[in-house]
């Protein structure tokens, strides 16, 4: 008499089956869903900043498309971008977007464990999470419907408003609950939804549905599922000390997570991987016809209270819907027609950016940058390309105007009258100008004059390094020795403590760098820090200083609303979302945030 098949065996014996069916056809199934979702994910581009590495993008996208296909989900076009925040994360949409992070990257992840991270936010899709989380529904239908009218922050979830003669609570203001004047509005509104959307945690059970979608997919695209227990481990070992800050946070419940990674181990035949070009094109026509239907309204650019022009140009620009689905379509699939008309459409716009300045501040280096590198990689996928032409006209056109005003900059150099955009354009177009060091040196003492402290060293070092025994270069050491006892900006300091020309402005950079990192002031100064510096050798103590900080300016959001100053208000609440987006602080906004949509 046969055995009987136990539940689980039955249970992988469909998966596995399922994992060989042909490749679902893509769609976009429910249109005002994904347009709600694809706002979203501008909104996060803006916040996060978008991550420019074409090698670790095409990976990205090879490995996700080849777990994609065995997905047999129709609903959505996947699409993979990455984003600069330096915290190891990724993060999924309901309509199919998916982030993954820079500081994800550097990990240093081999392919089976990114297949595993890939395929795990690819179950929160497939399994439309979403949808079984009515706060987050809520929220979506807020933001995508354009309806943000506020958002009250409670010192208390479901706290009672006290009556009018009670003493007031400096930590709470007054709270007089969502009858009165809680009310934050704007960018402050958005940058909590987003915030929620992006980093808050699905149940348990969620999450160990989507490890196990996870896992099927890795196995049926070929990857080990042991990617994924491996995953767990190296990330407990690369930030043991930090497990707040990034993926061990938003991802919860690591070590339950990692005990069943170890139980499934076996569990899933590994296939024979295959090409998943085919899927990757059709991909692509889906993008591309729904950029042709869409009706999607380009929401103006969000404006943030109390921000100086110079704050704001230091912003990441939010693209557009459009700008962005292109982004997409070409990372879809970069090869042939489509491919090579949505590069050129690309350095089209760029180049007659420039060629709309005055001639004296047109950045050729950043063109001709740019067009170089789309022909690079036009001629690592196909050296045939009829592409490859047309850009080596267009990089001779501009390599002559380019050549074609040196003269008159450098007698603008001469003369001694430029501003500071004139300098950057000139390092930009002629780094190897006799003249190149003469205006590193300027450019640094312009940005030490703003007090953009970083910026200033970065300039001097380059002025110092190019030409150290020069005049401007001995100028420049000076500066930096002027600067480095009052440098508050810590990553203006760790690059001294990174330099290798004076051991003793090391020694006295690192000194304070170690003082600075447990007592700044400035949020956006730590976060700059863990930015450009995510594995630097103060990063713990600079993240424990910016929780302390985003808290402080969390009791200020209390405080300016018991006042019923809104303005100072969402100023702190900014700060918090964008510099310390993971804090424990960001977490109570998150908590605390009732949406009013009827304001």
């Amino acid at each position: 008499m046969p055995m009987k098949r136990s539940v689980a065996a039955l249970t992988l014996t469909l998966l596995l089956a399922s994992s060989i069916r042909p490749a679902a056809s893509q769609t976009i199934g429910d249109p005002d869903t994904y347009e709600k979702s694809l706002q979203v994910a501008l909104e996060a581009i803006e916040e996060m900043g978008p991550y420019d590495n074409p090698e670790q993008a095409a990976r990205v996208n090879r490995i996700g498309y080849e777990l994609a296909q065995h997905s047999q989900f129709q609903k959505y076009p996947f699409t993979f971008t990455l984003v600069a925040m330096p915290v190891p994360n990724a993060v999924s949409l309901p309509g199919g977007q998916i982030f993954v992070t820079k500081g994800l990257l550097d990990l240093g992840l081999d392919d089976d464990m990114l297949a595993s991270v890939l395929g795990h936010e690819m179950g929160h899709v497939i399994h439309e999470h979403s949808l079984h989380l009515q706060r987050k529904a809520t929220l979506m239908n807020v933001l995508g419907n354009l309806l943000v009218a506020g958002v009250l922050i409670g010192a208390e979830r479901n706290s009672k408003a006290p009556a009018l003669q009670a003493p007031y609570d400096p930590r709470y203001g007054y709270n007089p609950g969502n009858n009165a004047g809680n009310l934050v509005q704007g960018a402050a509104a958005a940058s909590l939804i987003v915030s929620e959307l992006l980093l808050r945690s699905y149940s348990r059970q969620n999450e160990d549905e989507s490890d196990v979608e996870g896992l099927r997919l890795s196995a049926a695209a070929g990857y080990d599922p042991d990617g994924e227990r491996r995953m767990f481990e190296l990330w407990v070992h690369r930030a043991p000390e930090t497990r707040e800050y990034g993926y061990l946070q938003t991802h919860p419940f690591m070590d339950d997570r990692a005990r069943a990674a170890e139980a499934r181990r076996g569990e899933f035949k590994i296939q024979s991987r295959s090409s998943a070009d085919a899927y990757r094109q059709r991909t692509q026509a889906v993008l591309m016809q729904y950029l042709k239907t869409m009706k999607i309204k380009e929401p103006p650019a969000r404006s943030r209270p109390m921000e100086t022009p110079a704050e704001a140009a230091l912003r990441y620009a939010k693209p557009t819907a459009r700008e962005f689905l292109k982004e997409s379509a070409l990372a879809v699939w970069p090869r042939g027609a489509t491919a090579d008309s949505l590069r050129l459409e690309k350095l089209h716009r760029l180049r007659d950016a420039e060629r709309s300045k005055n001639s004296e501040l047109r950045d050729y280096g950043a063109v001709l940058h740019a067009y170089r590198k789309t022909a690079a990689e036009v001629r690592g996928l196909d050296p045939k390309s009829e592409l490859l032409a047309t850009l080596d006209a267009d990089i001779a056109d501009q390599e002559a105007k380019r050549k074609a005003g040196y003269p008159a900059a450098a007698a603008v150099v001469k003369g001694g009258i430029y501003e500071t955009a004139f300098l950057t354009a000139f390092l930009s177009n002629y780094p190897d100008a006799r003249e190149a060091p003469q205006v590193a040196l300027a450019l640094g003492d312009a940005y030490s004059r703003i007090g953009k402290e970083a910026d200033a060293v970065s300039q001097y070092l380059a002025c110092w390094k190019a030409a150290p025994e020069s005049a401007e270069g001995k100028r420049a050491r000076s500066g930096l020795r002027l600067l480095a006892p009052s440098l508050k900006e810590l990553a203006a300091l760790q690059q001294l403590a990174d330099q290798d020309q004076d051991a003793d402005l090391r020694r006295l950079a690192g000194e304070r760098l170690v003082v600075i990192a447990k007592s700044y002031d400035d949020l956006a100064n730590g976060a700059e820090y863990l930015r450009r510096f995510p594995e630097g050798e103060q990063v713990v103590a600079v993240l424990d200083r910016l929780n302390v900080l985003a808290d402080n300016l969390y009791s200020e959001v209390v405080l300016y609303q018991g006042f019923g100053d809104s303005a100072k208000a969402i100023d702190r609440i900014n700060k918090i979302l964008t510099n310390a987006p993971l804090s424990p602080a960001a977490e109570k906004l998150r908590d605390h945030a009732l949406i009013d949509k009827t304001s």
